[in-house]
């Protein structure tokens, strides 16, 4: 059934898009300094603040591309998925309190910012403002293609066409309104996705005939497809498992909420629910990519001409309307939300900590550059999408890998370890971003790959973390502010 021949379906998502450009005009209302665009004026309760972190985790890369890997390679990305919830529940444990404390001490509106006052100097922050202004760019490419698959399939048009769209809603909401914005539909769409993932997880089961038949059905086809490992392999799935995990705590998008939180006291159970909220819409990932894989192998689906579709066919074809209304317009508010943090964390970047890490001082106008560079980086990125054509989820991991290999060992480690040095923070960066990117590059022109599938990012990761330990037990230990010192003793 096209989507197009079902008035709910459609009216989901049209009343959503209209509801995006409502809460940008409300938001920009609220939106009067820097402060109120970047960390909503630390102004937000717990449980905006949780259901916000895990919204912006799942997002476009967990509702279509998480989907769309689980068609392709089977249970290998349960090595991303279940494990990630752990990562970003021990990020509260990590770096919540010493974070909101530090900003209580001083103006820390930006991850690059509370880099600065932990080192004491002005290279860390430029190295972290450029490693978060990078993988902005890999990352915040997954939004727009998920976006793109998503109105495809609502409104029947092209790839280009459906980013295009999307682009021009994702502008105005996100220049508008600022963070605000964002994590007041991140919590209105985290509820609804947590209940419509469980709904899925049933539906999803139930159109490939139960658990058991699914189970058969795909280990007839390739027993390694719902093994352990997937059919990625075991070096892979660890080297995700080390990505998504240890990695889940250096996510910008995931730990500057933390500097929005309004009262430190609130933190306490942060870490469950955390967990509980991500692991529910898990549930999505994991269900239909198997479901689709045994209903193809039934014959009661064709093919899909690209794996990231798995998740918009399954719905269109093999959910109820109203439950495929609610998700598809619970996919836009993801994406849309997610976007928007990383939209405010880049702009950020280029108007405000890389120009004070150069000068000494952010930009002039710092709202209305910030405001500017937003729709800059939604250019760049949906070019940078459309250069690299690959699975969104595995986009995603290029960008999600970027953050973990910079910021796990700077931020981290570096507010747990009064021993870490500056110059460490700044030559571990500069290894992860140098690895990274040649790694990707070599890859992608078939100069050179990782053996067995290990991850680049898992690769760069261990490499940052050998030259931040070995580099800071190397040189002088550094006299830590008091401030800065009372906050890591929490």
């Amino acid at each position: 059934m096209p989507i197009v021949d079902s008035p709910i379906i459609l009216a989901c998502v049209v009343i959503y898009l209209a509801a995006c450009f409502v809460v940008g005009v409300w938001a920009m209302g609220r939106t009067h300094s820097i402060a109120d665009f970047l960390v909503a004026g630390q102004s937000l309760g717990p449980f905006v603040v949780v259901i916000a972190m895990m919204s912006s985790i799942m997002s476009g890369f967990g509702f279509v591309g998480g989907p769309g890997l689980v068609f392709d390679s089977g249970m290998s990305s349960a090595w991303m998925t279940l494990v990630a919830l752990f990562g970003a529940a021990m990020s509260w444990t990590l770096l919540g309190k010493r974070l909101r404390l530090l900003s209580e001490a001083r103006e820390i509106l930006t991850l690059p910012d509370a880099v600065a006052a932990r080192y004491g100097g002005q290279a860390p922050r430029l190295m972290v403002g450029i490693a978060i202004f990078l993988g902005v760019i890999g990352y915040l490419g997954t939004q727009v293609m998920a976006v793109g698959y998503v109105l495809t399939a609502v409104l029947g048009v092209d790839m280009v066409t459906a980013m295009a769209i999307g682009l021009g809603v994702l502008a105005f909401y996100s220049v508008a309104g600022g963070i605000i914005a964002g994590v007041y539909t991140d919590m209105f769409q985290g509820v609804i996705m947590m209940v419509a993932a469980v709904c899925v997880c049933y539906y999803a089961i139930a159109s490939a005939g139960g658990m058991s038949a699914m189970s058969e059905v795909l280990w007839d086809w390739n027993p390694n497809f719902i093994g352990a490992w997937g059919t990625r392999g075991s070096t892979t799935a660890l080297s995700w498992y080390l990505v998504f995990c240890v990695g889940a705590a250096g996510q910008p998008h995931v730990v500057t909420k933390f500097l929005m939180l309004k009262d430190i006291r609130t933190m306490r159970w942060g870490p469950l629910f955390t967990g509980l909220t991500y692991a529910l819409t898990s549930l999505l990932w994991l269900s239909i990519g198997l479901a689709m894989r045994a209903l193809l192998l039934l014959g009661e689906q064709e093919p899909l001409g690209q794996p990231d579709l798995a998740a918009p066919a399954f719905l269109l074809n093999h959910a109820p309307e109203w439950l495929a209304g609610i998700v598809f317009a619970g996919l836009l508010a993801a994406i849309m939300s997610t976007a928007d943090s990383f939209l405010n964390i880049g702009a950020a970047a280029l108007v405000r900590d890389i120009p004070t890490a150069l000068r000494g001082r952010p930009m002039h106008r710092e709202l209305f550059w910030t405001r500017i560079a937003t729709a800059g980086l939604l250019v760049a990125s949906a070019l940078f999408a459309l250069y690299m054509q690959n699975l969104v989820a595995l986009l995603g991991t290029f960008g999600w890998g970027t953050f973990a290999a910079a910021i796990v060992p700077s931020v981290c480690i570096g507010l747990n370890w009064k021993r870490a040095t500056g110059l460490a923070c700044t030559l571990s960066v500069a290894t992860s971003l140098v690895l990274n990117f040649s790694l990707e590059l070599a890859a992608r022109y078939g100069v050179y790959e990782l053996p067995n599938g290990f991850a680049v990012g898992a690769f760069s990761l261990l490499a940052s973390l050998v030259v931040f330990i070995g580099v800071s037990l190397l040189t002088p230990a550094e006299a830590l502010a008091p401030d800065v010192e009372a906050a890591m003793e929490v």
